[in-house]
């Protein structure tokens, strides 16, 4: 089965030519204690079987500088793409939006609102500073990786969304719903926004953890986010090496939470829908 690993990050172990400047002055645990680099990550890639991946900057080492993901991809542009980061508060966020896509350029850009890599607090993704970044990247046609929690700013989603309605979005971790309260209840949550056409979800561990764990009562999450959104509109990520497991083993975790699904939807969740979203892969 074709396989594209929509998100999973790169550490480089020349720490003078790529110096660590993560958002917030502190990096994640597993930038420092399992970074895997571009050529480790092909290694890992090749025993898993997949065959493209999307290089997700490392905000938490990098902050906003995407040199290393960018040198990798030009490196092997057969294997990666890049999402990478901008400043969506800038005056000129537009213009550097522009300047950092094209040939050879980001395939997509990533947002935080939670963790240790926000900028500022609250809902800032649609304060209207960021206006101008959203007019850019709907009318350059990129993908916008939107790592949120879903809950109080759930609202604010919606809000931007109908103010952008041709803006595709992919919502990390799709959202990270309680599955582990009540898949039912989180699998409804998350169907809810399928009222936007342009909105897509990226699974990973994260759920696909809590599914494993959900058992049978996983389907009471995956049959109404299925239904509502549609396999096209989901991509697979791993989000090595943030995850412990090997990427083997997080392939194997994704098939088999996934199962009972039918074979041509689990080809869009693993590498249809990433290959509609970043036109690049197909080269």
């Amino acid at each position: 089965m074709d396989i594209v690993d929509t998100h999973c990050h790169i550490i480089s172990d020349d720490v003078t030519r790529y110096p660590r400047a993560p958002i917030g002055g502190t990096q994640s645990g597993w930038a420092t204690t399992r970074p895997v680099t571009a050529d480790g990550m092909v290694e890992r890639m090749d025993e898993a079987g997949i065959g493209q991946a999307v290089l997700v900057q490392a905000t938490t080492a990098y902050g906003y500088d995407n040199s290393y993901v960018l040198d990798s991809r030009a490196q092997r542009p057969d294997r990666f793409i890049v999402v990478g980061t901008v400043d969506p508060l800038r005056p000129d966020a537009a213009d550097n939006l522009e300047a950092a896509v094209g040939d050879n350029g980001l395939a997509g850009v990533r947002l935080f609102t939670s963790g240790s890599t926000v900028p500022t607090q609250g809902e800032w993704f649609a304060a209207p500073e960021t206006y101008p970044f959203w007019d850019k990247a709907t009318e350059l046609g990129v993908t916008v990786c939107l790592q949120m929690r879903l809950g109080p700013a759930t609202e604010q989603l919606h809000l931007l969304l109908r103010r952008f309605p041709k803006v595709r979005v992919l919502l990390d971790h799709m959202g990270y719903p309680d599955i582990a309260a009540s898949p039912t209840d989180a699998g409804e949550t998350v169907a809810e926004l399928a009222v936007h056409p342009a909105l897509h979800l990226k699974l990973t561990h994260r759920n696909l953890e809590r599914l494993h764990d959900a058992g049978t009562k996983a389907a009471g999450f995956l049959d109404p986010v299925l239904e509502s959104f549609g396999a096209n509109r989901i991509a697979w990520g791993s989000n090595l090496p943030a995850a412990e497991q090997s990427l083997p083993e997080l392939v194997a975790l994704a098939q088999e939470v996934l199962a009972e699904v039918p074979e041509p939807e689990r080809r869009e969740i693993f590498a249809g829908t990433a290959r509609r979203l970043y036109p690049g892969l197909a080269g």
